[in-house]
């Protein structure tokens, strides 16, 4: 059952997110969330003066949930929503240079229905795969505060718990996901190895739940940002491949994308 705060309260993921029973009722209630100001500014300022590309667009404007099947076994975990992509669109790493990349790597793997994501309802659908964010909100210049983070660290901790008992790895996307990631971890009792692992591209760590014992694998990779894949940092095949090694770690069947002439 919900919490009582409202959603513009500072604590309104802290009350809320614990008593959400659903994946479904996250997403909900994600997209109601009003708790950081300057995020909330943000967000609306950029759909009132929109892009002109997307001049007849009717933005999201509202925290962007996470998406993917609540049984997924694999979870990617990126940064936060890009301001005229998922703000717009409404899903995360939708109609923005990040998300094509993202999406055609999927795709290319056989995890999602098709290689674009253009909006929501556009027919993509992801394959044991549920792609989320440490913070919902399209934040100023790509760079949310330690404690916008720490503010939004709840519906992050709670969707993870949701997710917990089918999920088998998580690829996380960036050095802010990594950073953001593994003290959620070690809040629901996952044991991280002592140094906690460093983030680094292809960087792979195994936890345990202290309780079952159970293992949990995470693989890093860099966030495929338009910077990042513009200057080669990060190329599709390197993307491929952490995706790839998250998807075998999980277990997950890699189905043949459409056209690719495999059986």
């Amino acid at each position: 059952m919900r919490g009582e705060a409202r959603p513009e309260a500072h604590d309104f993921p802290a009350v809320t997110a614990p008593g959400l029973e659903s994946v479904g009722e996250l997403d909900a209630a994600v997209a109601e969330c009003r708790a950081c100001p300057r995020l909330v500014a943000w967000r609306e300022e950029v759909a009132r003066v929109k892009r002109r590309a997307f001049r007849d667009w009717e933005y999201w404007a509202r925290p962007v949930p996470g998406f993917g099947p609540a049984d997924a076994r694999l979870a990617i975990v990126g940064l936060a929503p890009a301001a005229h992509g998922g703000n717009r669109t409404g899903r995360i790493f939708t109609g923005d240079p990040s998300g094509d990349a993202l999406y055609a790597a999927l795709y290319d793997l056989g995890l999602a229905s098709r290689p674009t994501a253009t909006r929501r309802g556009d027919g993509l659908e992801l394959y044991g795969v549920r792609i989320t964010v440490p913070v919902h909100c399209a934040p100023p210049a790509n760079r949310p505060t330690g404690a916008e983070r720490d503010t939004c660290r709840p519906w992050l901790a709670r969707e993870l718990d949701l997710l917990r008992p089918d999920l088998r790895a998580i690829v996380v996307l960036g050095a802010f996901a990594w950073q953001a990631l593994l003290p959620v971890l070690a809040d629901a009792g996952w044991q991280l190895p002592r140094p906690r692992p460093a983030f680094g591209h292809g960087a792979e760590a195994l936890i345990t739940d202290s309780g079952t014992r159970r293992e949990l694998r995470l693989v890093a990779g860099y966030h495929p940002s338009r910077r990042n894949m513009s200057t080669r940092t990060l190329t599709p095949a390197m993307l491929r491949d952490v995706l790839r090694r998250g998807a075998d770690l999980a277990g997950l069947p890699r189905r043949p994308a459409a056209g690719s002439g495999s059986a």
